[in-house]
């Protein structure tokens, strides 16, 4: 399998300028491969994308901190995002993928590690198998620690997973708006649905990132705006942003970062807004302790 490269080696600088705080809720690392190999059930190989061009890339945005996602390309072995966060002088947290035999002590040293959250992945194209009863399982051990569940899905799977997103006891993230087609706008059935259902489900919030993939039209991605901006504003405490960075998958169309970057203005219309979008919601759920919560 041929490494690839996923990310822009040169993104503008943004014209819109991050608030001082600012978290890029949703990013990863890949390896170095020499030090945290890949996983041998891995969907696809990039190039090395490691914490310094990461930090590098957050301080060109504008960004203080980084919410670290594992990358399913490094299955259940979290090495690589701990060893970021590690490196990240606390301006780093994680969202570790588990296996579900993982022991008690090993998701304490997880939590000791930075990791604030699990990942339960559901696209078959990145994963051969998605237990929700293991998934489940785990979601009842991590509410002890405070963490959340993040759910990776596409559009055709909500209301197959509904049943079980209600029975998960903790907070709910969703990856990317569930991947909608932006393409019908904001009255598009897919993105109404996922509307209704953040409605009548208080515990889960969403990313409203990867305009670089969800969108149909492309840059400036006016598709998708129009589609994530009214749940910027109708679901304001339960929002987060992030850049997606290093763009799995994507060398056939690798973003701007800066670009991306601007797309925040336009998703979040106020100072407010977007204050709660890049600060207060992120500090909830990775720097509790911060805001008055428990670490």
């Amino acid at each position: 399998m041929t490494r690839i490269r996923s990310w822009h080696e040169a993104p503008s600088k943004p014209r819109y300028t991050p608030p001082p705080g600012a978290v890029d809720a949703h990013c990863h690392v890949f390896g170095p491969q020499a030090e945290f190999p890949f996983s041998a059930k891995a969907k696809y190989l990039p190039q090395d994308a490691g914490p310094e061009t990461l930090f590098a890339l957050r301080n060109h945005l504008g960004f203080s901190r980084n919410v670290i996602v594992q990358a399913s390309c490094h299955g259940t072995d979290n090495r690589a995002t701990l060893n970021a966060i590690a490196k990240s002088e606390d301006s780093a947290r994680g969202v570790a993928v588990v296996d579900p035999e993982i022991s008690d002590s090993e998701l304490d040293a997880l939590h000791k590690g930075g990791i604030r959250g699990v990942r339960f992945n559901f696209l078959k194209r990145l994963v051969d198998d998605a237990p929700k009863d293991k998934f489940l399982e785990i979601a009842k051990r991590i509410e002890r620690l405070g963490w959340h569940v993040v759910v990776y899905f596409e559009a055709d799977l909500l209301d197959e997973l509904i049943p079980f997103m209600e029975a998960i006891p903790t907070t709910i993230v969703i990856d990317h708006m569930g991947r909608p087609d932006v393409s019908a706008g904001p009255e598009g059935a897919e993105i109404l649905a996922f509307r209704n259902f953040l409605r009548g489900h208080p515990n889960v919030w969403t990313k409203v990132s990867c305009a670089e993939r969800l969108s149909a039209q492309g840059a400036p991605f006016d598709d998708f705006v129009e589609s994530a901006a009214p749940l910027v504003e109708e679901f304001e405490d339960r929002v987060l942003w992030g850049t997606d960075w290093p763009h799995p998958n994507m060398q056939d169309a690798i973003p701007d970062d800066g670009a991306l970057v601007d797309l925040i203005p336009r998703l979040a219309a106020t100072e407010r807004l977007r204050r709660k979008l890049l600060i207060d919601n992120p500090m909830k759920l990775y720097w509790p302790e911060e805001v008055g919560g428990e670490g």
